[in-house]
């Protein structure tokens, strides 16, 4: 069974648990399906249920499973999935409800099986702070999802791609991991972290922040935030967006990397989200028609001859200075903030809590389009509502 280091934890892990517990925090630990974890210290591999009984006793809630020092039992889905159901068997055994947070990569074709033993699958190499920019550490491009080696030093654009068509295969209880939120991580402009917050939330990825929460800059925080965006991947429905249509564009950046994206995706009260992402090195004019928006329906149908007021998802922004009058404590979030714990998203969008929805900005006619002046290195989310029918 795993040992606390009673150095760092002299009051051993539920000592942790309690603290976290009782400021209203969950705790989470880490493991690999190995011998040993990705840091060289002992992993769960063969030792599966003494180790979740650890987790249980000290009241974990939410474990990342990772997949270093596997002594190679991975090559085929059948090994993979085996290795992975045994930690997921054992923490089930335990009678805790704990999120299991599969980590093996994307290796194996994990979105095939992953939902069957997991709340959440990882499905690529692991990410940095870059935008699009390529790495030989990250060999698989754009949409080679059935990566034989995963690498590491991902980008968000590499990553995403390879999310592309994978929506299909998760859903409420099992979602695609597309790593951690970059987010206040290096030197990414922001308009490239509020894109990629806008895409890891209507593709359903869990929201795990990588920043180091106690150095955000105010305008990384104002995006954490952005309760009407974090309303979309809350979502009831819990359905992920698909990539409409992917092209080129000859303004490319110095990494040679230049595309413009459209994403949509059904909400659980009827709406829509529309995703307009410009990976070229020039803002651009975008142009979203409704028979792509409803790429499923067809001509006639309800959604196309409806009419639809347009949401913009990052309006009512907070302001960098409230932002760092915020993080500095000198003043409140109480009435400024969204407070999920003391409403759901769920229960917020019921209510038609405005701060879920943006503000409007226009209006889509029946066989119409959606207009957008998208930055470079950046997006447009919007949320579409129908209007109600004479």
């Amino acid at each position: 069974m795993l040992v606390p280091d009673s150095t760092k934890f002299p009051n051993g892990m539920k000592h942790v648990a309690d603290h976290l517990h009782e400021n209203d925090f969950l705790f989470g630990m880490y493991s690999s399906a190995g011998e040993y974890t990705c840091a060289g210290y002992s992993g769960s591999l063969g030792h599966e249920e003494d180790d979740a009984a650890f987790f249980a006793q000290n009241e974990v809630d939410y474990l990342k499973y990772d997949n270093c020092y596997n002594r190679g039992q991975f090559g085929s889905p059948e090994i993979s999935f085996n290795r992975y159901r045994a930690m997921s068997e054992a923490l089930n055994k335990t009678g805790r409800p704990i999120f299991y947070s599969l980590c093996n990569w994307g290796q194996d074709l994990t979105f095939y099986w992953g939902s069957g033993i997991a709340n959440s699958w990882r499905i690529s190499g692991d990410i940095t702070a870059d935008f699009d920019r390529p790495d030989s550490r990250c060999p698989c491009d754009g949409d080679e999802y059935d990566c034989a080696y995963a690498g590491f030093h991902c980008s968000i654009m590499n990553i995403l791609n390879k999310a592309a068509p994978m929506g299909q295969n998760a859903g409420t209880g099992g979602w695609n991991d597309l790593d951690c939120l970059e987010v206040g991580v290096g030197n990414l402009t922001d308009d490239e972290e509020k894109a990629h917050f806008s895409m890891w939330s209507i593709v359903k990825s869990p929201m795990v922040i990588g920043a180091d929460v106690r150095n955000l800059k105010p305008s990384s925080f104002s995006i954490y935030s952005q309760a009407s965006v974090l309303a979309i991947n809350q979502d009831p429905a819990g359905i992920p967006a698909v990539r409409v249509w992917k092209r080129s564009v000859p303004e490319t950046d110095q990494y040679g990397q230049g595309e413009i994206q459209l994403w949509s995706g059904p909400l659980d009260n009827g709406d829509r989200v529309v995703a307009l992402l410009n990976g070229g090195m020039k803002e651009r004019p975008m142009v979203a028609y409704l028979e792509d928006i409803f790429v499923d329906s067809f001509l006639g149908s309800e959604e196309l001859t409806s009419t639809w007021d347009v949401y913009d998802l990052w309006a009512n922004r907070v302001d960098n200075m409230t932002a760092s009058q915020i993080l500095d404590g000198s003043r409140s979030a109480n009435g400024l903030l969204y407070n999920a714990t003391q409403t759901s998203y769920a229960d917020g969008l019921k209510a038609n809590d405005t701060r879920l929805f943006g503000g409007r900005v226009g209006t889509i006619e029946p066989y119409g389009l959606l207009n957008a002046t998208v930055p470079a290195h950046g997006g447009g989310l919007f949320r579409l509502r129908r209007q109600a029918q004479n």
